[in-house]
């Protein structure tokens, strides 16, 4: 699928009527904050209601390219991993973080990670999850896990984790 209208249609959301930018560490966009939306699905992740026992360890983080929110053919294994592990309910749920490099205003990079999380939402509804057990974050450039400024680090922090709940 194409996320690009999607992307500039919620980046253009979160722009409007702001008043003033948070930086680093001060803030985050969640899809559950808009129930009723059937894009999103109605299992709410206000703020406050993260679930406390994550663990972002038992799978490897989907990878995306510069700008994009497709899901890549390479990286559909490690969905298919975790839809196999949540329909075994071995787990009450999953979130799923969505991540961009530092590239971009701060505003379209919450948005491109909302629309990775999505992308692999959506994926793992069509591998048989219940959609009720998924919720989606992004964090943006917020939570880069290579510090560096450079391409290597940049694809590191194109991602989507799956913190296991």
């Amino acid at each position: 699928m194409k996320y690009t209208v999607g992307i500039l249609f919620l980046a253009g959301l979160m722009t409007a009527g702001c008043g003033t930018t948070k930086r680093s560490g001060e803030g985050s966009s969640a899809s559950g904050n808009l129930p009723g939306n059937s894009a999103i699905g109605e299992n709410s992740l206000a703020e406050g209601s993260y679930p406390q026992q994550l663990n972002r360890e038992l799978f490897a983080p989907v990878f995306f390219d510069y700008d994009s929110a497709q899901v890549r053919p390479g990286e559909s294994g490690k969905c298919e991993q975790v839809a196999k592990y949540l329909k075994k309910r071995k787990a009450k749920g999953v979130v799923l973080e969505g991540h961009a490099d530092e590239r971009g205003s701060r505003e379209y990079n919450l948005a491109l990670g909302e629309v990775r999380a999505l992308a692999v939402r959506d994926y793992l509804i069509t591998l048989g999850v219940d959609a009720t057990t998924i919720q989606t974050k992004s964090y943006g450039e917020e939570k880069p896990s290579d510090k560096n400024h450079d391409e290597n680090a940049w694809s590191q922090n194109r991602r989507v984790v799956f913190a296991i709940y």
